[in-house]
């Protein structure tokens, strides 16, 4: 498969619907895509415009500061310490991450790649571009022989699933018996809600409880777009196996895949200040308590959705049916069409919408 093969950009079959919800009296609600709409923290601002000389290359491997301050924050939000600045890799956002870690690995045909039944469509996208054979599942005994790369998501996107320590481990053992590298998607791991997660972060593959200490064949994917409103700054990381580390920085040389500099000290900024983490997340946990009982009032059934920016949902119909009822109330949202084939029943709404666009779709959503 080339890049001439993909299939359209799924987002494009959901023009129509938003034309229709654009109709609405008082204007549409898009619930559809979960991009940031609150302000950049000024601290992180402030740090950026500081660093707006850089009139020099900036290193792949990332600034000591930018990888002190990764190793820093796992210690401190994520319960993994004694990581190392060889262990941390920035990445321009997570999303090409995603896409060219199979390539970056060296896989090609007759690897196979497993990820979550409900899942982010790049990580299929970034295995059919080297010819690789994706696989969706979510246990670890599923997973067949011949997986040489695992992609996990916790907290899900679509659906704010949520592994354990106990889920990591199971996950961790079948991959190293398959002789598989796992990489953990925890790009939500600061948005927790259901208990226990709702007080503290997520499990990370990376901890002690899940790796006994040893990370050999493991990386932490994280993304700083959602704590942080830093979708526009492409600001991610990896983390984890320093051996497998090593390998992707020589390739990512070779690409010219480095991140700004400007980036990389608002990324130290943001690592190093919880109090904008701890009020975004009031913000979305606001919005949150007032679209989930709507949603449930008009007919929805909340699944899974433990952790991260979305509410999946379905009232038992197909997605594009549901899509379209929700047009009609000037609502848009994502059909679960667009992530994989086993849940064409769900709708994912997002909380990425200003909170009074969030009250209005919740008043609809009740009179409906």
């Amino acid at each position: 498969m080339s890049v001439h093969d993909l299939a359209e950009y799924p987002w494009d079959a959901v023009a129509p619907y938003a034309a229709t919800a654009r109709r609405h009296p008082d204007g549409i609600v898009d619930l559809s895509i979960g991009s940031p709409v609150d302000p950049t923290p000024t601290v992180v601002a402030d740090a950026l415009t500081r660093a707006t000389d850089a009139h020099a290359y900036p290193q792949t491997v990332g600034t000591p500061r930018l990888r002190d301050a990764v190793c820093d924050w796992y210690a401190r939000r994520r319960g993994v310490p004694d990581l190392t600045p060889g262990q941390v890799l920035p990445t321009i956002g997570s999303k090409e991450l995603v896409a060219l870690l199979p390539l970056l690995l060296g896989l090609g045909a007759g690897d196979i790649v497993a990820h979550p039944r409900a899942a982010y469509p790049t990580y299929e996208v970034g295995a059919r571009l080297v010819g690789a054979t994706p696989v969706a599942a979510d246990e670890p005994d599923e997973w067949p022989e011949g997986t040489r790369l695992v992609w996990i998501n916790s907290p899900g996107n679509p659906d704010g699933r949520v592994l354990d320590h106990r889920e990591l481990r199971e996950v961790v053992a079948r991959a190293r018996v398959l002789g598989a590298v796992v990489a953990s998607d925890e790009c939500y791991a600061e948005l927790g809600w259901d208990a226990p997660w709702d007080e503290r972060s997520v499990p990370s593959i990376l901890a002690p409880e899940v790796t006994g200490g040893d990370v050999a064949g493991l990386l932490s994917v994280y993304s700083l777009s959602k704590q942080s409103n830093l979708a526009g700054y492409r600001a991610a990381f990896l983390a984890g196996d320093a051996d497998l580390l090593s390998r992707l920085l020589t390739a990512r040389k070779h690409l010219g895949l480095m991140l700004p500099m400007p980036v990389q000290e608002a990324m130290v900024a943001a690592l190093s200040d919880d109090e904008h983490v701890a009020a975004q997340k009031q913000l979305y946990r606001e919005r949150r308590d007032i679209l989930r009982p709507a949603l449930e009032a008009a007919g929805f059934r909340i699944d899974h959705s433990r952790a991260g920016l979305y509410l999946w949902a379905t009232a038992g119909e197909d997605a594009w049916q549901s899509i379209g009822r929700l047009a009609d109330l000037g609502i848009l949202a994502g059909p679960g069409h667009f992530y994989g084939s086993h849940f064409p029943q769900h709708v994912r709404f997002s909380l990425t919408a200003p909170t009074e666009r969030i009250v209005a779709a919740a008043a609809r959503l009740r009179v409906s």
